[in-house]
């Protein structure tokens, strides 16, 4: 057998506390004031009855759900008796302190022992079972060998308590080691008995002295805050460890559970679902009442607004281009107040009216007097310069546009380079083949110099 605890920061919602408070109302309970000769003993503060067909698994060191136990409150589980020598001096201190317990008993103990199941009975302890011979291996066996320890364990504490065993027997089984397995489980699930694992254990079973036992079952039930504690009556550490750990319970204010399975004279005590979990979620518990439906008490209107009184200066109203639409809420069933008599504004112009711009002026268009001029001189040499033929002359015979251009362009290149070749060893500008003296060349400049001048001027 082993376990584990996670610690943490504990929350206990405050619902629990008011579902415990409740079950302790309703419930029976065996108080301290009902143990005679211990006025200061823990007792049992109520008694839970659970429907094993309702809730197969239990306990959070396995399985998703626990007994339905409010904050501060906790369940005393015992297993492997009963052993004569330890068991009995578990059943005189809790006897001391009047709590009620469950039992899970081994068969061959209960065969050897059979007076000491029947003396769990007698006490009003729950009895359970815990297979034949508790091998650890259940979850590795075959599901036949794990059916036979189940039945025999349940048919030899059975026929230690004699007539009325199927009564003092409840439906209540924990698997050894906690080695549970799916088939193990469905099987169980199928004859009507609960499985039991724990909330936290004190790990007993080990080699550990009785102080150990102690601080590990209440720092776990701290962390925890309420649950099953998982024991072993067989145990002397355990023996020596219980009257300490019944008096600090008391001491902290928790309070101990009996858990009974329900029958038919005995039916299981109400629950909600979200109770089963060690600590539900936030949003388990919290439920937000519905709205009702409702009707306007006064479905008078109010006085409806001039357009005066939407008016801006200098903005004209716009009006919607359709109305609007009231179909689409509030919820069907829900009158809607009758519509205001509110004031029609002007509809918008169409959609396809053209909008007109302002024309330009005239003056934009209008270009410097200064270079228009120097434009009008420049023009027309660089045209004669276009249409200049190889002679210097214009061209009288007309070509096509296609051809000619391209022999044009050519032999002007050529001439060009030739020209351009005797200007550099004769030191005279030649252009397109005619020789160009000082006077020409400064015919030329002319124009383009005082094109010149005048962008300077103008900028």
């Amino acid at each position: 057998m082993s376990g584990g605890v996670s610690g943490g920061v504990r929350t206990r919602p405050w619902t629990a506390l008011i579902w415990g408070l409740i079950g302790c109302i309703v419930a029976p309970a065996a108080l301290a004031a009902d143990c005679p000769g211990h006025p200061d003993a823990l007792g049992t503060s109520r008694t839970l009855v659970v429907d094993p067909r309702e809730h197969r698994l239990l306990g959070t060191m396995q399985y998703r759900e626990t007994l339905p136990l409010a904050d501060h409150e906790v369940v005393l589980t015992f297993d492997d008796g009963p052993l004569p020598r330890n068991s009995n001096r578990i059943l005189d201190i809790l006897a001391s302190q009047c709590v009620k317990a469950t039992f899970f008993e081994i068969g061959r103990m209960a065969q050897a022992s059979p007076e000491g199941v029947r003396k769990l009975r007698d006490a009003g302890h729950t009895i359970g079972t815990h297979t034949e011979d508790h091998p650890l291996s259940m979850n590795r066996m075959s599901i036949e060998r794990a059916r036979q320890e189940i039945d025999e364990g349940i048919a030899s504490v059975k026929a230690a308590l004699g007539d009325d065993a199927d009564t003092a027997l409840a439906p209540f089984f924990r698997i050894p080691g906690l080695a549970r397995a799916d088939a193990v489980e469905d099987y169980l699930g199928a004859q009507g008995i609960q499985i039991w694992s724990a909330d936290f254990p004190a790990d007993d079973w080990r080699h550990v002295p009785s102080s150990r036992v102690y601080d590990l079952a209440m720092s776990r039930l701290e962390a925890k805050g309420k649950g099953i504690l998982l024991l072993h009556d067989i145990q002397a550490r355990t023996v020596a460890a219980l009257p300490r750990i019944l008096n600090e319970l008391k001491a902290r204010g928790y309070r101990i559970v009996h858990v009974v399975p329900a029958t038919p004279e005995r039916p299981a005590t109400p629950t909600e679902p979200e109770q089963w979990r060690l600590h539900p979620a936030p949003d388990a518990i919290a439920h937000w009442p519905k709205i009702p439906n409702f009707v306007f008490a006064d479905t008078s209107t109010l006085p409806a607004p001039s357009v005066s009184d939407f008016a801006w200066p200098g903005v004209e109203p716009i009006a919607l281009v359709e109305p609007f639409d009231r179909t689409g809420w509030p919820a069907p069933g829900v009158p809607l107040p009758r519509e205001a008599p509110w004031p029609r504004l002007s509809e918008l112009p169409p959609e396809n009216t053209a909008a007109a711009l302002p024309a330009p002026a005239q003056s934009i268009f209008e270009m410097p007097e200064g270079l228009r001029v120097a434009l009008h001189s420049v023009t027309p040499s660089l045209h004669h310069a276009e249409q200049a033929g190889p002679g210097g002359h214009q061209a009288s015979k007309p070509v096509s546009a296609d051809t000619a251009d391209s022999r044009r362009v050519t032999r002007g290149k050529r001439r060009l380079a030739h020209g351009l070749e005797r200007s550099r060893r004769h030191g005279t500008p030649k252009v397109a083949g005619h020789a160009t003296t000082p006077a020409a060349a400064a015919t030329h400049r002319g124009p383009l110099k005082r094109l010149v001048q005048i962008k300077k001027r103008n900028v």
